[in-house]
């Protein structure tokens, strides 16, 4: 084999640590190489041109490119390759930006380590071989899992891109936490007014079938040809029948259940329907309130119902989809304040939360858009907002800013003065973080022409004193304490990814951090993709986010999803995993240690062995490194040419 060697300059990222044409010159003394040279930029057109035509005039059968993360260029490299005639798979990168330059600044011993991972480079090329991808037919439909205002963007753009989409939402109606808003910042719009016609064009477009009260219970197969299981949920109500009328409601005697769509705040029906504008609107009764489901008695609902919808005898029901793409739009959750027992979250029912705060706001909401204190329904005079609880603090385990509540607390300061006139808001915030178009301008406004008194400081403690709440903290700018005497105090709660999203990832075989948000496959390139081919990202499950972010996220993910089915047929990755039939012994380690379910096991002559399924598997090398009998290679990552490289490196 002639190996060609490219030694990038990257500019002076890595040429100020690395004598680069020193490695070049080193380059050449080793085994296959026929030619190497520097480059100030390899990435760039005129870099791959060079590359070409070395290839053509040193008739090269490999290359070898010392630059960046192949993470970022090693497709742009293997593209070249292809132009210039060579098999992609002839092609190995050797990273000496963030494995060299970046990492000392010894000019001499940056240069040796950069020879060194170059030549480790050169001696795996040598036993590297062609590789070829094979074509599958690919099922252009697509489910969009959460149908907050992510989730429902993404799904009307893919629908109106002409692909048949399938909706999944936990709850009973679509909407997410944007339905529960009152207004959104900074133009103070209605939210039900913004949201509304969009949840109506998912209810009416003809390409989107909506599972509501449904959540994924079994996820298989591969980019192109998924097969999803969905649990459909028992509701006791048989929605093919139900019009939404609401005589059940109306007539139901049960009035003890948790309204969870006014976060507590008040009870309701053991049939209910969580909103006016909710779509699907149907009725689903609590079974744990319901009198029929818990004592077999009552059962009023079923005697007036016009339809006859009500069916006490229902159980959940699993029904299979099969897409070739899935979007995750899970959303978020709220952190759990009442860890929090300085700020007497959960002990006093004067503290609320900031979502709780816009149901009180929203005309829909328990006390019809009236702000009244919980204890006992007077009209608060002075509002105490309380910024970052549960954001940017490491001792609750959240480092990270939730990112929009400084924005919401400044809208609820401004909408507590359009409700209350005469009411006084104070903030206790970290810092002022607003970022966004017209953002600062609308804290400013807040401020100014809202008189809302903002106190740079954190709070130390909130306790009773007579019909009241004292708020103790710092204001930091005037080095004193402050204490302040509240009717009302409202915590701008941050976010967490939502429940059961973890386990979701699971299913869907993606990563997620620390704090259970997806991870994308690359945080500037690939931001709306994962590590999983056509499994994509949408709104705040990636990380908190806003509704113009979150809505521009669900549009990335449908460009993504009409991208990949742009095509009839799709490509696998012949970096996969391949079975030595010889060897195998049956054990079946690789089946249980694949995350991705990719080995199955077969009868070979009466024999128990291990077969990949080639268009499953993500080429993650567990089952090489569990196979006892070595009978599982990673093609493009063999033991001989992960071997090569060691020996070369040891200079064996």
């Amino acid at each position: 084999m002639k190996i060609g060697v490219f030694i990038c300059h990257c500019g002076t990222n890595i040429e100020g640590t690395v004598d680069t044409a020193a490695v070049a010159e080193a380059s050449r003394e080793f085994p296959g190489v026929v030619f190497a040279t520097d480059t100030m930029y390899a990435c760039s057109e005129p870099g791959q041109d060079g590359i070409i035509e070395a290839i053509k005039e040193h008739r090269l059968d490999g290359v070898v490119v010392a630059s960046c993360s192949p993470r970022m260029h090693e497709p742009t490299f293997r593209r070249t390759l292809e132009r210039a005639g060579l098999n992609r798979y002839l092609f190995e990168m050797a990273n000496i930006r963030e494995h060299v330059s970046w990492v000392g600044k010894d000019r001499e011993a940056n240069t040796n380590k950069a020879s060194d991972l170059v030549r480790m480079a050169a001696a795996k090329l040598l036993k590297n071989r062609p590789l070829f991808s094979k074509q599958f037919p690919v099922n252009k439909s697509v489910m969009v899992i959460g149908g907050g205002v992510a989730g429902i963007q993404a799904a009307l753009d893919c629908a109106n891109g002409g692909l048949k989409v399938v909706l999944v939402e936990k709850e009973t109606t679509i909407g997410g936490k944007m339905a529960k808003l009152d207004k959104t910042f900074p133009t103070v719009d209605c939210s039900s007014c913004v949201l509304g016609p969009l949840m109506v064009d998912v209810a009416q477009h003809p390409n989107i079938t909506l599972h509501a009260y449904s959540e994924i219970e079994e996820v298989n197969g591969y980019v192109g040809n998924f097969e999803i299981q969905i649990k459909k949920k028992a509701s006791y109500v048989n929605w093919d029948l139900c019009t939404g009328c609401g005589l059940c409601i109306e007539k139901c005697p049960s009035r003890k259940a948790t309204d969870f769509f006014n976060e507590k705040l008040a009870t309701t029906k053991a049939i209910n329907i969580p909103f006016p504008q909710a779509i699907p609107k149907k009725a689903k009764i609590d079974p744990e309130f319901c009198m029929k489901i818990q004592k077999d008695k009552c059962g009023v609902c079923a005697k007036v119902c016009p339809s006859e919808a009500i069916d006490f005898t229902q159980q959940d029901e699993i029904i299979t989809e099969n897409v070739g793409a899935v979007v995750a739009a899970t959303g978020y959750d709220l952190f759990d304040w009442t860890v929090y027992g300085e700020y007497g979250g959960g002990k006093y029912p004067d503290v609320i939360t900031s979502l709780q705060y816009e149901r009180m706001l929203s005309a829909s909401g328990p006390s019809e858009g009236h702000i009244v204190r919980p204890s006992d329904g007077k009209e608060p005079k002075d509002v105490v907002f309380i910024q970052c609880v549960g954001s940017r603090d490491k001792s609750v385990g959240r480092p990270y800013c939730s990112g929009f509540c400084c924005m919401y607390t400044a809208k609820q300061s401004i909408l507590t003065k359009d409700h209350l006139p005469d009411s006084q808001s104070h903030v206790f915030y970290m810092d002022i973080r607003s970022p966004g178009k017209m953002y600062d301008e609308f804290t400013r406004r807040a401020m100014e022409e809202y008189g809302a008194n903002y106190i740079r400081g954190r709070v130390s403690m909130v306790y009773p004193k007579g019909d009241k709440l004292v708020v103790r903290g710092a204001d930091t700018l005037m080095g004193a304490q402050v204490e302040i005497d509240a009717d009302l105090v409202v915590l701008a709660v941050g976010v967490e990814s939502s429940v059961g999203a973890t386990d979701l990832a699971k299913k869907l075989r993606i990563s997620y951090d620390a704090y259970g948000f997806y991870m994308e496959g690359h945080p500037k390139l690939k931001p709306v993709e994962t590590n999983t081919a056509g499994v994509y990202l949408a709104g705040a499950c990636q990380g908190p986010k806003d509704i113009p972010a979150s809505v521009a996220q669900g549009s990335a993910a449908a460009s993504k999803v009409l991208g990949l089915f742009s095509q009839d047929m799709l490509a696998s990755d012949p970096q996969v995993s391949v079975v030595d039939i010889k060897r195998c012994i049956g054990c079946g380690k690789c089946i249980q240690t694949c995350p991705f379910g990719a080995i199955k096991e077969i009868d070979f002559r009466g024999m128990k062995k291990a077969d990949v399924i080639e268009t499953i598997c993500q080429g993650c090398g567990i089952c090489t490194a569990t196979c006892p009998q070595g009978a599982v290679q990673l093609q493009h990552f063999t033991d001989n040419q992960i071997l090569a490289e060691v020996n070369a490196v040891c200079r064996f």
